[in-house]
């Protein structure tokens, strides 16, 4: 006889009594705690590839650029997650009574891995669909030059837009930004197969 392992239904409470004093990070999905799996030093060179770009394009602009660490609640899912690179429009708005949980972001990048690419691609993208300031998503491949990018076009609705071509430009909507696809993958070695 078989029997399923019942998954235990944590408070948010409990969540942040589990995560703050935690060197590894999880997120939090309606009641579950998901461990969220190490980075490969391709994985953070492409986040940090686009995080200077996004840098360099936006100083002086009204945006603020998280990488990695900064906590981003999504109330309508219940979710608290992590993204690889969050762009916001000033001014930062937080979680009601938190001091480092966001909940406006407008651009949101996710570097693929293999364990995360069917979560990012679908039940995430859902909940980042859910927050009203959100207007594009980039999803980079870090096994192969490949590049999805989601612009919202009106309510309910994506434009999605692919590249494989390292010599391609992608244009940025949300802000003023071209970047090739190659800048993605600067410094790693990646051959598409």
């Amino acid at each position: 006889m078989t029997t399923q392992l019942e998954r235990k239904h944590y408070t948010v409470e409990e969540y942040f009594a589990q995560e703050l004093p935690s060197e590894t990070r999880s997120e939090y999905r309606n009641g579950e705690i998901v461990p969220m799996t190490g980075g490969t030093p391709d994985h953070h060179d492409i986040a940090s590839n686009l995080v200077v770009a996004l840098k360099l394009a936006l100083r002086g602009k009204p945006y603020r650029i998280f990488i990695t660490d900064q906590w981003l609640w999504i109330p309508d899912c219940t979710l608290y997650t992590y993204p690889d690179v969050m762009v916001v429009e000033k001014p930062l708005q937080l979680q009601a009574g938190c001091t480092d949980t966001g909940i406006n972001s407008c651009f949101i990048a996710e570097v693929l891995s293999k364990s995360t690419q069917d979560y990012d691609r679908g039940g995430k993208f859902v909940a980042y669909r859910t927050i009203e300031q959100f207007q594009e998503y980039l999803l980079i491949d870090q096994y192969r030059i490949h590049v999805e990018h989601y612009v919202k076009t009106s309510a309910h609705q994506w434009l999605l837009s692919e590249y494989d071509n390292p010599d391609a430009t992608l244009s940025f909507n949300t802000f003023e930004l071209q970047m090739r696809v190659a800048d993605f993958y600067e410094g790693i070695e990646i051959t598409n197969s």
